[in-house]
């Protein structure tokens, strides 16, 4: 499976870390691969991942780990890499067995695991999981954190730079164009909106998806838009790409997924959101080529954490107009749907109930079970 769709200046990286890792002692070798959201991580360590993976006995890609959280995480994480090493479901009596079932298959064998976009709250399992591994063991995680490297003692930091001018040009216009360099009449604009995304490929992908067979009059649109925020307002730049999508099914369903159907299976939520009145097959295939969405593990929707806390700020933004106008409406809304456990009348709202105190805002979604998904906004 390939890294990415477009890999610019990818191929340079990927001999980076790998020379390092071949370099390396015969102990455990952590590597943290450190940067800014959006700016590869994930990508260059399955581009990694894809290259030097059959060289190892056993391993293991766990993605997007931050989307496992609470008391159950480290249970499910342990299940996750249980299911890759005996490449089969199996169910264990307790989370112990099954710690002692992964050091028993991984004892003394080569092993790759990769531990996608890890906090400090994750320390203690990296550190944990670190300890059942014998020598030639090779763990990469990814990591917004310039603290944690040193929390976890790794044995090397490899820290992303950003992409430079001629390499943001030609992502941007591999998806805006759909070649490596920008159609001539488009060349100075194409330069102006690659300068304004920040050598980030994550804005570079989805605004050249949102610009992509658009008109000069819509490019100089957009453009003044991006140039109402600084660098650094990476969010803002990102909504308006959700700003652009064609309509508003596409914007609902897009909260939607947000909401209730990160980590869900592609087809569990395409039979949900269909039957819920919605032409989810279209609007999920819209939202996965605009970059908005994406398929991982097991033909699961995910959602990059950028995208997912810009989507918390749309809800925030709108809790803020709509909630007392709405309030009664949402809340009756709510009964009924939880009542009627199939039917939803209009998208996500009719899933909302807005609590609002202090200066939180907590988002309570109810799924077709009736089961509560509880969001601090």
């Amino acid at each position: 499976m390939s890294a990415t769709q477009f890999p610019v200046g990818l191929e340079s990286r990927v001999k980076d870390v790998i020379r390092i890792i071949k370099n390396r002692s015969t102990q455990v070798f952590t590597i943290a691969i450190c940067g800014k959201g959006g700016s590869g991580k994930t990508t260059l360590a399955r581009a990694i991942y894809n290259q030097i993976h059959g060289t190892f006995m056993e391993k293991s890609f766990i993605e997007d780990i931050t989307q496992v959280s609470g008391t159950r995480a480290y249970p499910l994480l342990e299940k996750q890499l249980l299911l890759d090493v005996l490449k089969t479901k199996m169910k264990t009596p307790s989370a112990e067995i099954g710690r002692i079932m992964i050091r028993e298959r991984l004892h003394g064998k080569r092993v790759l695991i990769v531990l996608d976009d890890v906090t400090k709250f994750d320390a203690s399992l990296v550190l944990e999981w670190r300890e059942w591994f014998s020598g030639t063991t090779v763990i990469i995680i990814t990591t917004r954190d310039q603290d944690l490297p040193r929390i976890l003692q790794v044995g090397f930091v490899f820290p992303l730079k950003l992409m430079d001018e001629d390499e943001s040009l030609e992502l941007l216009s591999w998806h805006a164009f759909g070649e490596a360099k920008p159609k001539e009449e488009y060349n100075y604009l194409a330069k102006s909106v690659s300068s304004h995304c920040a050598g980030l490929p994550l804005v570079l992908e989805v605004i050249g998806n949102c610009l992509f067979e658009r008109t000069k009059e819509e490019w100089n649109s957009f453009l003044l838009k991006l140039e109402n925020f600084t660098l650094i307002q990476i969010r803002q730049k990102l909504k308006i790409s959700f700003d652009g999508l064609l309509n508003e099914m596409e914007k609902d369903l897009f909260l939607d997924v947000y909401c209730s159907f990160v980590g869900e299976g592609k087809a569990y939520a395409t039979k949900i959101l269909n039957g819920c009145g919605v032409d989810a097959d279209t609007g999920i295939r819209a939202l996965i080529e605009s970059k908005l969405i994406k398929v991982i593990k097991i033909n699961k929707l995910g959602m990059h954490s950028l995208l997912q806390e810009m989507g918390r700020e749309i809800i925030r933004e709108i809790s803020r107009e709509e909630f007392w106008r709405e309030s009664r409406l949402q809340f009756d809304e709510a009964e009924y749907v939880l009542k009627d456990n199939s039917v939803r009348t209009f998208s996500w709202k009719c899933l909302l109930c807005f609590l609002i105190f202090s200066n939180f805002v907590f988002l309570y979604s109810f799924d077709h079970r009736g089961e509560t998904l509880g969001q601090c906004l």
